[in-house]
């Protein structure tokens, strides 16, 4: 997937660019609602007809969506549909996200545990995290039973795992050498 990221990244920056001179936070709901419109299977079959004009296929991708566009964001998905690229809008999504928590020196963590975490439980496992990460850090919380015991942290490229499962599979490693 390497491919779609570096077609997707000038999209990003220069997303990112426009974003930072308005609204971050505004850019940011919009970009995801794009994203989420964009990845919808309908629209991927819509946007891949070719019976349909550009100047069709962008004016109804953009009223499929729920906020209002302004003349930025409606010249960027004409570029976008023109340079066949409206597909792309998932991975340009997830690099803006990464551009805007470094701007806000946040990142996103994605935390899988074996059991469910109490709100307290949660709340002081973010804080000693934040601590161990150097930055503030949006917690996604799922459940995987499949850990046995404990839990399992990755915020970018780095991962925390504390779980029973992987010091099982560390174990019979060792075993096993």
């Amino acid at each position: 997937m390497a491919e779609l990221a570096t077609i997707a990244r000038p999209y990003a920056e220069a997303l990112f660019r426009v974003a930072k001179a308005g609204s971050l936070s505004a850019w940011s709901d919009l970009v995801s609602e794009m994203a989420q419109a964009a990845a919808h299977p309908d629209v991927k079959v819509f946007v891949q007809n070719p019976a349909w004009s550009d100047e069709q296929i962008a004016s109804t991708f953009m009223a499929v969506l729920k906020t209002p566009l302004s003349a930025e964001a409606k010249n960027f998905v004409n570029a976008l549909v023109k340079n066949g690229r409206l597909a792309l809008l998932p991975e340009i999504a997830a690099q803006f996200l990464v551009l805007k928590n470094a701007q806000e020196g946040t990142a996103n963590a994605e935390i899988s545990s074996a059991f469910a975490l109490s709100g307290v439980q949660l709340e002081e496992m973010v804080t000693a995290l934040e601590k161990k990460f150097g930055r503030k850090l949006t917690p996604a919380v799922t459940v995987d039973e499949a850990l046995i015991g404990g839990v399992r942290v990755v915020v970018g490229d780095e991962v925390f795992d504390t779980s029973v499962r992987a010091k099982l599979q560390q174990l019979h490693v060792a075993l096993a050498a």
